[in-house]
């Protein structure tokens, strides 16, 4: 069955074409000037919020985050805010009560959210479904999304299951997030295929350039059907973010497929966003000039995280063994069950090749290490090994349910944390605030007093 409708774009400009290529020190000052003319555009949605947003808001600008979605809300009169959320760790690293996650919904759709994508770092679908009812019912349209990766245990068939469980869960419409760019052109046919020919609901196809490859993969997936593709005006896209959404609209003008958005309008606003770039690279002293390394083909490893790692070990004075752990990361990888390496398990599968570099395999494990081995994050794509499992935790209980069945509702905790540190009038936005990033928030609270 062929799709001739036209395709739908994804503009990301303000949430992940910034956090790619400007550690996410885009203002809402630098955002708000262009805001009505990228509302006029025509595109699916303004993915605006969430991802790493919330905290480097509070952490590094001095901004509200609630404060900020509001604001956008108020000058979007016809084209949806996006968010990006990670299900039960809703924007933090830890997985939260159900109440927090369906307050934070609730909250964020009050504000101004119309479409919420949500993943889980394992593909783990029961992480996902207090999300996805608290989405439902707060009436926004609910994008549920599997993380693309590549292994022996994850295949198209693999990736259908997930996302036919989605739709049982009600959602609106799939995302594939390759987070990595590791997504072929031609695999991404076939995929986009598979899924077509197994779900009614539209296929919105989310990658990254970090690879090279991602505008022919988005070519491909058009041609295999694809509903909807995430893109970057030109100064924030390429390198580490999306494909540029210029380049897109100009790829598909006068085919049957074509977006209908006239690119002259784009370009006005990629001239203010240009200009936004170079003044905050100035003012945060950032390099946004990202490399392309098609060497994460082989690693897996998203490139934002190769630089840390290679600082790390230049920190401890252990750069020369950096191709030693470049060649770990795969096995420790295999060891702990393949997830993909996508927030927070990219950061835990890092830290472990590190610490087995420097001090020996598996000498000093983090407590992370120890909660993914024990099935607290959920279940990981490929059964661990009990053997090894057994050298990990030791004779500790391994968690076979949801993993956030163990977490008692924590909003009523937090409130009474919040009033005995002086915030006993705090709105339930500021308390949500505090109950992802309770550090950041609590600075954040005593600077704007």
């Amino acid at each position: 069955m062929s799709n001739n409708k036209p395709v739908k774009i994804v503009e990301t400009v303000l949430r992940d074409g910034h956090q790619s290529l400007a550690a996410t020190r885009m203002r809402t000052s630098d955002m708000q000037p262009m805001l009505e003319q990228l509302d006029n555009v025509g595109y699916f949605a303004l993915e605006a919020w969430g991802g790493a947003t919330f905290d480097s808001c509070l952490r590094y600008l001095n901004e509200d985050p609630w404060e900020r979605l509001r604001v956008i809300k108020k000058h979007l009169k016809k084209t949806p805010i996006q968010m990006l959320l990670r299900g039960q760790n809703v924007l933090g690293y830890n997985h939260y009560a159900d109440d927090v996650v369906a307050e934070f919904i609730k909250r964020a759709a009050d504000n101004g959210v119309g479409v919420i994508r949500i993943f889980d770092a394992l593909n783990d679908v029961r992480n996902l479904e207090i999300a996805m009812k608290a989405a439902k019912e707060a009436g926004v349209h609910v994008q549920g999304a599997f993380v693309y990766t590549i292994s022996p245990y994850h295949s198209n068939e693999s990736f259908v299951k997930v996302a036919k469980d989605l739709v049982s869960l009600g959602t609106d419409s799939i995302c594939i997030k390759d987070m990595a760019g590791l997504l072929t052109p031609y695999k991404a046919y076939d995929l986009v295929k598979t899924l077509k020919a197994e779900i009614k609901v539209p296929i919105n196809l989310h990658t990254h350039y970090t690879s090279g490859m991602a505008s022919m993969t988005y070519l491909k997936a058009i041609e295999a059907g694809v509903d909807i593709i995430d893109c970057a005006l030109s100064p924030f896209a390429l390198g580490t973010s999306q494909p540029a959404t210029e380049a897109m609209v100009a790829t598909l003008e006068g085919h049957e497929r074509d977006t209908g958005i006239d690119k002259t309008r784009l370009f006005p606003i990629a001239d203010h966003f240009r200009a936004v770039k170079k003044e905050i690279a100035e003012t945060f002293k950032l390099n946004t000039n990202i490399d392309i390394d098609t060497k994460v083909l082989s690693f897996q490893i998203p490139g934002g995280m190769l630089s840390n790692l290679l600082n790390q070990m230049k920190e401890q004075g252990m750069a020369d063994k950096f191709p030693e752990l470049i060649e770990e990361m795969p096995r420790i990888r295999a060891e702990l069950g393949y997830p993909p390496l996508v927030t927070p398990t990219s950061q835990i599968v890092g830290s472990m090749a590190a610490f087995n570099v420097m001090l020996g395999r598996y000498k000093m494990v983090p407590h992370e290490v120890k909660d993914l081995v024990r099935g607290k994050y959920g279940r990981t794509p490929a059964p661990i090994d009990p053997g090894f499992r057994q050298s990990i935790i030791g004779n500790a209980e391994f968690i076979e349910h949801r993993p956030a069945d163990d977490i008692p509702y924590q909003m009523d905790s937090f409130r009474r944390e919040l009033a005995d540190k002086g915030y006993p009038n705090a709105s339930v936005e500021d308390i949500l605030s505090y109950a992802l990033f309770p550090d950041v928030a609590l600075k954040f609270f005593a600077a704007n007093r």
